[in-house]
């Protein structure tokens, strides 16, 4: 099977191009101001249609109130909402009717305990994201360029649909998959050359890196 992939936190057209052509299978773009990949919903909209029917378009929120998501989702026209914030289960059951779009619910881990927040979500999030928890300090949920135990993800029923993200880049998405077997990925900072600056030569790699798959997968316990 192919592995999915989302380029996220695209700002400009020719970031938004090359990932459709390199095959990305998700487009994302981020909509929170403390973000140095934020975008305004009228610049995104006019990106996604370089992206619109190659690869589906994902709006990424923190945390936003209704009359946010109506101006995104009139601006933008999602695929998808992902909810990288403290949503709780009823919101993301609130924003499904309201919007009528499926939904990724972002968690962050760092511990086996933090995979269990993911049982009040499971037949109402349509996916879900797994993300580092953020260093101390940041004040970014996602997009920090760190990663956490990909082992953990062993003790997960083999029905969560999930992709997997936190710090991927082209040197480690083939240990991620041994370990994971993650079916879809997700990469920002990992394929760029500053904070919200898309490095096209940083996204080709990662792509060819995924395409050569798993390292010789390695069992969960036995280190790296």
């Amino acid at each position: 099977m192919t592995t999915e992939v989302k380029i996220c936190g695209l700002k400009t057209v020719g970031a938004v191009e090359r990932a459709v052509e390199l095959g990305a299978t998700h487009t994302g773009f981020i909509f929170f101001e403390k973000s140095p990949r934020n975008i305004e919903p009228d610049d995104a909209g006019r990106l996604a249609e370089h992206a619109r029917g190659k690869a589906k378009i994902v709006a990424v929120t923190v945390d936003a109130d209704n009359d946010f998501l109506d101006e995104i989702v009139s601006a933008l026209s999602p695929d998808m909402l992902q909810l990288h914030g403290s949503e709780s289960p009823e919101r993301v059951l609130n924003v499904k009717a309201v919007y009528g779009l499926p939904v990724i619910k972002a968690l962050s881990i760092r511990d086996a305990d933090d995979l269990k927040r993911i049982e009040p979500y499971i037949g109402i999030a349509d996916r879900f994201l797994f993300d580092a928890k953020p260093p101390k300090g940041s004040e970014l949920p996602g997009g920090n360029g760190v990663s956490f135990d990909w082992q953990l993800l062993g003790a997960l029923d083999e029905s969560v649909d999930y992709m997997l993200s936190g710090g991927l880049n082209a040197e480690n998405i083939g240990e991620a998959l041994a370990l994971t077997g993650a079916q879809a990925v997700d990469t920002s900072s990992g394929v760029e050359s500053a904070p919200g600056v898309k490095d096209l030569k940083r996204m080709q790699e990662f792509f060819e890196a995924v395409a050569r798959g798993p390292l010789q997968r390695i069992a969960p316990g036995s280190g790296t």
